[in-house]
């Protein structure tokens, strides 16, 4: 019974959250499209800076898509500045790794910036107790998120 309780506790509350982490989500997007660079790109400069050198198709299985939509993703990067490819001089000069440039770091730096004033100009508006409960919450809500 207890069992029984707890999940339903749990859907109740994942039906309150999802709608808010949505919508959060949805604000934090929209800071982007301001910067011109979509949600897909960011994702994949944060991966390449993470690891400089990485290539195509180890890019798009960390980012969970296809190789083909990866590279027409890093050719728009590419063609933006904000990507490099650099055939691999060690080993299998087939292989392209990928590193970020000085202006996709730019560009990822305004990206956290806009995404952060943004928030912290919503967590302002709260209540102390507000906010130190959502301080509160955040280390919990980082163990829904799977690691990479």
């Amino acid at each position: 019974m207890a069992v029984a309780s707890s999940t339903r506790d749990s859907v109740a509350l994942a039906n309150r959250l999802r709608p808010v982490v949505v919508q959060l989500s949805r604000h934090l997007r929209r800071e982007l499209h301001l910067l011109g660079v979509s949600a897909g790109q960011v994702s994949i400069l944060g991966a390449i800076r993470e690891k400089p050198g990485t290539g195509v198709a180890e890019l798009a299985v960390r980012e969970g898509t296809s190789v083909p939509s990866i590279c027409s993703h890093i050719d728009r990067l590419e063609e933006g500045g904000l990507v490099t490819r650099s055939r691999d001089e060690t080993g299998d000069r087939r292989r392209v790794g990928l590193r970020i440039t000085a202006d996709g770091e730019r560009v990822l730096r305004a990206v956290r910036s806009r995404r952060t004033a943004w928030l912290a100009t919503r967590l302002d508006a709260l209540t102390p107790a507000d906010r130190a409960r959502i301080a509160a919450a955040v280390d919990a809500l980082t163990e829904l998120v799977p690691q990479r």
